[in-house]
């Protein structure tokens, strides 16, 4: 169509795309990972807990104005579902990217869209890696998603809780994406042979993809749809210029240059090399620690998994001997947590060194298994009297909190009463060692129990 003057109506023209992932997708030899990039929100593989009837995703598809924030690891479809919404929405689609954009363009994409909408036509904004961008920014996005001037799509590998301002994140829907389950691995591995759009030999056939082979693609792929057909595509390049059509692990290996690392997440090497990387710290190896770590962050062992057993760690094996062992793996699962991988690999390191070079204990966890032990035997009788909760009307008529003694006022804070019910009177479970700051506990335990007549 054109206007009165014989011009192009611009309202016609084709999507703007500013230096961002889809910008240039258009030319001969695109990736494979470009190639099979979904058409429509069925083809999506993964993320089904938000491609459900009436969600944020198909209603967005459709073209109801809304505002989203996609956050997710690389590689689990946020690009992705802007290209879907690109293909499925009459509206006008333009791209910026956080890297490249500044205010200037930014501000130039919301003119044209305000242009763009007076003559009847919405325009979709994507936004990628929108955590790159700085509070001004993302100032001139706020009046343009408040009044659904565009509807944004933002992606971002980072908590937009940290990186994104409140008025924007609050007037913006926030949908969290999953790393890719297994099955998705494999069902994306198979689109890849398969799919008209996918591999193909040099004489036009298809490739076969061993077993084995599979196996170790679907682990190096770690959840990430764009890494696993990556590797597939490097893999097949090898296997032609062997001349073969069967991708085999050694492919693979050629491909990612790098070895297959011999690691099942869900099988014996899963427990074994868990055994060995706690049994490793548990006996002051620093370097064997690390090691086992660097071998399961390679076979794609779930880092939070690895976070959670240095938690125990530093309880079980550290203890009171470095108290401050522990806060430091929490933190560092809650660091997991916020920032993934592969900066996560920092965090684990510390945590791990931290662990492995600390004084050890394990006398709290022997404390509580003989406390627990007892308590399974049947031993524990009433709480002595003078313990017992005094609050309630009657309380004292029964003798409860008769004759208690409030530490405060004793010397030393220490009051010498019963606290123990009387067949465990004596029992004695917390035993410190002498190993780092467990050594001044056990001296001022030793006064302690002194002071309560327990020596």
């Amino acid at each position: 169509m054109t206007d009165l003057f014989g011009n192009p109506d611009p309202s016609d023209a084709p999507a703007a795309r500013t230096g961002g992932s889809l910008s240039s997708a258009g030319h001969d030899d695109v990736p494979l990972a470009v190639r099979l990039r979904p058409r429509t929100l069925d083809e999506i593989v993964g993320q089904q807990h938000l491609l459900g009837p009436g969600s944020p995703l198909k209603r967005l598809a459709e073209g109801q104005p809304m505002s989203v924030f996609l956050w997710g690891p690389p590689g689990v479809g946020k690009t992705t579902i802007a290209s879907v919404v690109s293909q499925a929405t009459n509206r006008r689609f333009v791209e910026l990217s956080g890297v490249t954009a500044g205010v200037k363009e930014v501000r130039a994409e919301l003119d044209a869209a305000k242009r763009e909408l007076a003559r009847g036509r919405g325009t979709v904004l994507f936004v990628d890696e929108v955590h790159r961008f700085n509070k001004a920014q993302q100032d001139v996005l706020l009046p343009a998603v408040e009044n659904r001037l565009v509807t944004l799509i933002a992606a971002t590998t980072e908590n937009p809780s940290f990186s994104v301002i409140s008025p924007l994140l609050s007037r913006s829907l926030l949908l969290t994406l999953r790393p890719l389950t297994d099955d998705d691995v494999n069902a994306l591995l198979d689109r890849a042979l398969g799919d008209e759009r996918g591999l193909r030999t040099p004489e036009g056939g298809t490739y076969d993809l061993d077993a084995d082979a599979r196996a170790t693609l679907v682990r190096l792929a770690g959840g990430d749809a764009r890494r696993s057909l990556t590797y597939l595509e490097e893999a097949a390049a090898s296997a032609s210029a062997l001349g073969a059509s069967t991708i085999t692990p050694e492919a693979v290996e050629l491909a990612v240059d790098k070895a297959a690392v011999r690691y099942d997440r869900d099988g014996d090497q899963h427990y074994d090399v868990i055994s060995a990387f706690i049994k490793s710290i548990r006996g002051s190896d620093v370097d064997a620690g690390l090691h086992y770590l660097a071998r399961m962050l390679a076979g794609g062992e779930d880092p939070r998994f690895i976070a959670r057993r240095l938690i125990i760690l530093a309880s079980e094996d550290v203890g009171m001997a470095a108290p401050s062992v522990l806060q430091t793996c929490v933190a560092a699962a809650q660091a997991v947590q916020l920032i993934g991988m592969p900066e996560g690999r920092l965090v684990l390191a510390q945590a791990v060194v931290a662990c492995a070079t600390a004084p050890k204990s394990n006398a709290s966890y022997a404390a509580i298994n003989a406390a627990q032990a007892d308590v399974a035997a049947g031993k524990g009788g009433p709480v002595p009297s003078h313990l017992r909760d005094a609050h309630y009307a009657g309380a004292k008529a029964l003798g409860h909190g008769k004759g208690y003694q409030y530490a405060h006022d004793a010397p030393h804070a220490v009051a010498a009463q019963q606290y123990l019910p009387d067949d465990l009177a004596q029992a004695r479970y917390y035993e410190p060692t002498t190993h780092g700051n467990e050594a001044q506990i056990a001296e001022r335990l030793a006064a302690i129990r002194s002071l309560l007549g327990r020596d």
